[in-house]
């Protein structure tokens, strides 16, 4: 048992954790890959959470309320061909976030966030990969352990919103329910990295998307699949976890 607190810089609502980030979080206490994580209910910040792991399962609780559980199993993601650094980089002034974003606060994807406090990650269309947001990322120094490898957490929230802007226009508002995600490499920090996501399926409310870092030589460095749950606008919570 340990005691888990997630600090508002890392909010996706202005008033709970970012999905992406909260399911890393929980996951490097399974190793950080290879992990299917659940969330169960709104993380909630600035607040000590239990965190209990055993060889194959972890949980967070919030006194009795379950935020969150996670499991070690064989992840396996089918990840088209990614573009280029510079496709990707053209593609930022695309994002639809930069017109109309229902969370501008986010940690991830966030455009209200400086350079250095959020990772300004803006995933727009790519005009020749039919279904697919890409983005570049350079990860900074904050974000890294004392080697200089980049923190597991912070992989997966790389991996989080653009699954979900990839599926945008048939999501609508829509809330992270499960994201299962595998680290093929360690990423230093201000390696250049290429960011995609990318519709599977929707069926409903839900809808199936995966994600991708790769280098800038196009090697893959992680990958992940998220399933996203459409709600209705007027129910819609507050304190939402994961809602975009």
């Amino acid at each position: 048992m340990s005691t888990v607190r997630i600090e508002r810089r890392f909010r996706g609502p202005p008033l709970t954790g970012n999905g992406g980030y909260v399911a890393g979080l929980v996951a490097a206490a399974l190793g950080g890959t290879n992990c299917t994580v659940t969330l169960k209910s709104p993380p909630p910040l600035d607040r000590d959470l239990t965190l209990n792991t055993d060889d194959m399962m972890a949980t967070l609780t919030d006194d009795d309320r379950v935020v969150v559980t996670a499991s070690r199993e064989p992840v396996d993601v089918e990840v088209p061909e990614p573009p280029s650094f510079e496709a990707a980089r053209d593609a930022e002034p695309h994002f639809t976030g930069l017109s109309h974003h229902i969370y501008p606060g986010c940690f991830v994807c966030g455009t209200d966030r400086d350079s250095g406090d959020g990772m300004r990650i803006f995933p727009g269309p790519l005009g020749d990969f039919a279904g697919q947001v890409a983005a570049t990322w350079e990860p900074e120094k904050s974000l890294a352990d004392h080697e200089g490898l980049i923190r597991p957490e912070f992989l997966w929230a790389a991996l989080d919103c653009p699954g979900y802007f990839a599926a945008e226009d048939e999501a609508g508002l829509a809330l992270l329910g499960r994201m299962s995600a595998t680290i093929a490499r360690p990423v230093r920090s201000g390696e250049r990295m290429v960011v995609t996501g990318w519709r599977i399926a929707s069926e409903g409310r839900k809808h199936r998307v995966g994600s991708a870092l790769h280098d800038e030589q196009g090697e893959l460095v992680a990958a992940a699949t998220a399933t996203w749950i459409t709600v209705e606008e007027e129910k819609r919570p507050i304190q939402g976890s994961q809602i975009r």
